[in-house]
């Protein structure tokens, strides 16, 4: 599905990657299934998900739009610099090849994979595509409570 889609880099957002239900999924073998089918693959621990926001960061979040605790922590994960400075390394990489990025979530509007599509496509101002299962591609439609502060920080406030 990848080469197919042109995918030249996959990058791995898992914060924890491996999975103990797919063993094709674990740490050690996406490297080497990649690999083998000519794709190059970097993991991106920066971008991984699983954050949290404790009562007083829950308090001050601006990222009311969110209904989901986990969006929320992340949506507030996407202003620290280790974030930035991660998913500059991976927009780098777009602008000379096709990347995808991975998670262990199928469907990107249930992961944090969602949260980075609308930083790519509105902070970088770069076109986002989802793979399907089918290996069509559609277009990335950012959130509509997103919007960028006067900082150019994504909010999700709306």
């Amino acid at each position: 599905m990848l080469r197919g889609a042109g995918v030249e880099l996959l990058v791995d957002i898992r914060r924890f990657p491996g999975s103990r239900a797919n063993e094709a999924a674990a740490k050690g073998a996406v490297p080497e299934i990649v690999g083998e089918a000519g794709i190059d693959y970097r993991w991106e621990e920066a971008l991984g998900g699983r954050r949290h926001l404790d009562a007083e960061q829950r308090r001050r979040s601006p990222d009311t739009w969110w209904r989901v605790e986990a969006f929320r922590a992340y949506s507030a994960w996407t202003r620290d610099p280790a974030f930035r400075e991660a998913l500059a390394r991976v927009v780098a990489d777009a602008h000379e090849r096709r990347v995808a990025v991975m998670c262990s979530e199928s469907v990107w509007w249930r992961c944090h994979r969602r949260i980075v599509a609308d930083v790519v496509a509105t902070v970088h101002e770069l076109p986002v595509g989802h793979l399907m299962h089918s290996g069509s591609i559609t277009e990335h439609t950012p959130s509509e409570g997103l919007r960028l502060d006067e900082d150019g920080n994504p909010v999700w406030d709306g």
